[in-house]
């Protein structure tokens, strides 16, 4: 992942074909006004920095494809001869340039349109990605506490959560984890612990998540409870059917999810 947002805009060029053949693009196209203008092929194949034979090679194909001739040699006179466009080949350099303006302007319309299409192509990207992870966060690197074996990282998701997570330094390394990084946090639902009051409790476990109910799907064993955050992320939890009913579990009501910082798995977009 770059250290630096760097913006995606859209760029593209006008290319012409003749039945499935390729015509030619600007690189042509300027050929043919620098010989108009200079009317030696020496100095416009020079000024578009092309070899005399390879400007000779393009002005025959754009002739052969073209059906007719848009250069023309002059022989004689008092410069001793040279090359000129003809009233077709004018035409074609004439209506370039029309057509490269309007789609000048399309592009730049379209890359208006476009703004913020980087984070989207992420976002597309994290939303293929498939895990058994129930629980997937999205945010930055808020503090990096190295250790000699393992290193503590905290992430800050939606809403100013924190998440804590413990891996083994190498892996700290070999993710490029530092303040500022985006990554994504995953908890198994089954690593949950559900409380509903910790106000004077003592709890080792580091990462403690407060909100409302929002959901909740009994199964045949376990129950799946889902707790929205504030910021609007959403924690769920798969407790024992059992264990739904003595604690009054009900939507609307305030929970907390406990887990553990050795349960939290850490990834970065590749």
């Amino acid at each position: 992942m770059s250290k630096k947002d760097k913006s995606i805009t859209l760029q593209g060029s006008v290319w012409m074909t003749v039945d499935g053949e390729n015509f030619g693009g600007k690189g042509r196209i300027a050929l043919l006004a620098q010989l108009a203008e200079s009317g030696s092929i020496t100095q416009a194949a020079k000024a578009v920095k092309m070899s005399y034979k390879a400007a000779w090679d393009a002005i025959d194909t754009m002739n052969n494809l073209a059906g007719e001739s848009l250069v023309e040699k002059l022989t004689g006179g008092k410069g001793g001869g040279g090359t000129r466009l003809t009233r077709r080949g004018e035409q074609l350099v004439s209506n370039f340039k029309i057509l490269e303006e309007q789609h000048r302007q399309f592009i730049a319309q379209l890359d208006k349109q476009a703004a913020g299409i980087a984070d989207d192509l992420l976002l597309i990207k994290r939303m293929n990605m498939k895990t058994s992870a129930r629980n997937q966060f999205l945010g930055k690197v808020r503090h990096v506490k190295p250790g000699a074996i393992n290193d503590e990282i905290e992430l800050e998701i939606a809403g100013s959560q924190k998440i804590v997570a413990i891996i083994t330094h190498e892996s700290t390394q070999e993710l490029g984890l530092h303040i500022g990084t985006e990554a994504f946090a995953l908890i198994k639902a089954s690593s949950i612990i559900l409380m509903d009051d910790v106000s004077n409790a003592r709890l080792s476990a580091r990462n403690q998540l407060t909100g409302s109910i929002s959901r909740i799907q009994p199964g045949a064993v376990n129950t799946e409870v889902v707790i929205e955050l504030p910021g609007g992320a959403t924690l769920a939890a798969i407790i024992t059917n059992e264990s739904a009913t003595s604690m009054g579990l009900a939507v609307g009501g305030t929970v907390t999810g406990l887990f553990k910082a050795s349960s939290v798995i850490l990834g970065v977009s590749g």
